[in-house]
């Protein structure tokens, strides 16, 4: 078991899909803050066998419900004086821009190369996007 103690001010992204670490340290821009960031891959896991976790020492500010959209399993444990605050989920957001490509060849976006990628929550259940240009759907 990981100890967070020694963070006393940050965020804990946790329940990760093992090897989905990256993905969202490459989506949050992790290498261009000035604090501590800790990335532990394969963690042993319970719940999911192995798990990835983040840990970010100081306060970010994103929209981490974005997250939901690479990974709608995660949690997120806030940590304000080395104690956890607030645990919670990512609520699926209605629109995602920038974060998940369009596949489709014929979509405008694959021939607009500066044309931002844009989905629009279309399932929530089973959490589908779609691309609000060609109406192709997104599949994790």
């Amino acid at each position: 078991m990981l100890n967070i103690g020694g963070l006393t001010e940050g965020v804990v992204i946790d329940h990760i899909v093992a090897g989905g670490a990256m993905k969202i340290y490459e989506y949050l821009n992790l290498d261009k803050l000035d604090c501590s960031v800790a990335i532990i891959k394969n963690a042993k896991s319970k719940k999911m066998g192995k798990k990835d976790i983040i840990k970010i020492d100081g306060p970010i500010r994103v929209d981490l419900d974005m997250l939901g959209v690479l990974d709608p399993n995660l949690t997120l444990d806030i940590i304000k004086d080395g104690k956890i605050i607030e645990k919670r989920n990512p609520q699926l957001p209605e629109l995602v821009t920038g974060i998940i490509r369009c596949k489709n060849p014929r979509c405008i976006t694959s021939i607009e190369q500066e044309l931002v990628h844009k989905f629009r929550l279309t399932n929530k259940e089973k959490g589908m996007y779609r691309c609000i240009y060609c109406e192709q759907a997104y599949k994790r």
